[in-house]
């Protein structure tokens, strides 16, 4: 349920009301916008009977029931955009944000190097995986903490924010001590007490699709995070699993609008997944940002023919640079900006 608030309420008014709703042995979530306050109440299995007690106090203008299975997360729980805001990078409103680099940190060298060159053309956050989880158990697992250490390393020397995967609850610590954002993967979608632990981390979270879950199955996903206190989320469409094999997943664009509808968290796009083949990359990243994606988490790698994982679907840098420029006249056609780094002194960047 949602309790509206009358547009001159007093904070004495809202506050009587989140105690009220606590004394009912709810949880209320106040929730300023630009007009006026509403309160989220969570911690109910159904229908609120005492209802009416809210109803009759002072400031009270209406009372909204939310009927999706996802509370915080829905629309109907807050009607406003939410921006993520990850180190600096904000992630949603008005700006489109492009997050770019390796799938995979192999070594110092290959992930300067990837992170220099994109962010000279333009992408404001480093991605790179530290930990991978491959279908097979004989395939490149990651350098793990080594591997941490290097994208460390790239976020200082560039400025960019890091995003990088984590797989389970036992690395979760290591991985907050130096990660900007943490990247749930498709195959931890629904991996709940991984979830949970995120969420208390309050450290942002990128979480992916998975690849046969639906719009509503993503969207109770990030509401186990959300649930525990952490509303920093930005939700991934990168493809799914269909009866077509001609690609490696099919990229279902139409939820990019769909789940804007339905929630108000963020929502980029994984060309480079969804695609599994780098010649497909840049049209697609096209038409997400034609689709109204709110950015987009690509992968470069300096010498993919070598690389030692999903080297075919990577853009190397030439590629998405070109990428870039062909973006910034896409999204000012639909009227929003291409966010940039324009200037890092001293680990402060400025965007534009």
């Amino acid at each position: 349920m949602l309790v509206v608030m009358e547009a001159h309420a007093t904070a004495e008014q809202i506050e009587a009301v989140c105690a009220e709703i606590r004394a009912m042995g709810f949880t209320p979530h106040p929730m300023p916008g630009p007009t006026r306050t509403a309160i989220g109440i969570t911690g109910n299995q159904g229908p609120i009977e005492q209802a009416g007690r809210l109803q009759r106090l002072p400031g009270v203008s209406q009372l909204i029931r939310v009927t999706a299975p996802y509370k915080r997360v829905s629309r109907e729980f807050k009607e406003l955009d939410t921006v993520v805001e990850v180190s600096g990078v904000p992630i949603g409103g008005a700006g489109i944000a492009v997050i770019a680099g390796p799938c995979t940190v192999e070594s110092r060298e290959q992930t300067l190097n990837v992170a220099r060159a994109v962010r000279a053309a333009g992408a404001i956050m480093l991605r790179g995986g530290a930990y991978k989880p491959r279908t097979s158990p004989y395939s490149f697992q990651g350098l793990g903490e080594a591997g941490l250490r290097i994208l460390a390393e790239a976020r200082e020397l560039t400025g960019l924010p890091v995003v990088t995967e984590v797989m389970d609850t036992e690395t979760l610590p290591l991985v907050v001590e130096y990660a900007d954002m943490l990247q749930i993967g498709a195959r931890n979608m629904q991996n709940y007490s991984l979830l949970r632990a995120v969420g208390r981390t309050q450290r942002p979270v990128l979480l992916k699709r998975g690849f046969a879950a639906t719009v509503k199955d993503l969207l109770l996903a990030a509401e186990y995070i959300l649930a525990e206190g952490n509303s920093n989320v930005v939700l991934c469409e990168r493809g799914i699993r269909t009866f077509d094999d001609s690609l490696r997943f099919t990229l279902d664009l139409a939820v990019v609008p769909l789940i804007k509808q339905l929630s108000h968290l963020p929502v980029i796009v994984d060309p480079s997944h969804a695609s599994g083949r780098a010649d497909l990359v840049i049209p697609m990243a096209r038409a997400a940002i034609a689709a109204g994606a709110d950015g987009l988490i690509v992968e470069v790698h300096d010498n993919p023919a070598y690389a030692v994982c999903d080297g075919i679907q990577a853009l190397i840098p030439d590629s998405f640079a070109a990428m870039m420029h062909q973006l910034a006249r896409i999204a000012a056609a639909v009227e929003r900006p291409l966010l940039s780094r324009v200037e890092v002194n001293g680990g402060h960047t400025t965007l534009a």
